[in-house]
């Protein structure tokens, strides 16, 4: 009698939406910020919105690096109570990304190339 493995045969679970969209956040590294957007369009599946929603709820000391995805204009996405995230602001700060007077992140300098 040939014995399998359990499972075998049957396909691998795909990731969820929220478990894209981590993996590809863990891979801007320190000093380098995305957009909602970029990060959305890297995933394939998935909109702007949704990766907000997910920078949302990254659960605390997962080593995700929430703070680097900002907004297209370069700012910090307001929060419910409309202000910017004032921690986000200093984490950028503290891996060295700078922000003009009207609080905006150069795209050019600072920007993630994937």
């Amino acid at each position: 009698m040939k014995r399998t493995r359990p499972g075998a045969g049957k396909p691998l679970p795909q990731p969820t939406l929220y478990m894209r969209i981590y993996a590809t956040v863990r891979q801007i590294p320190a000093g380098r910020v995305a957009s909602y957007g970029q990060i959305a369009k890297l995933i394939g599946a998935a909109t702007p919105r949704q990766v907000g929603y997910a920078m949302a709820a990254t659960p605390p000391r997962s080593g995700i690096p929430w703070h680097r995805v900002i907004n297209s204009k370069g700012e910090i996405s307001l929060r419910a109570d409309g202000k910017p995230d004032a921690r986000q602001k200093r984490l950028l700060k503290a891996e060295g990304v700078q922000f003009d007077q009207r609080g905006r992140v150069d795209w050019q300098r600072y920007g993630w190339k994937p």
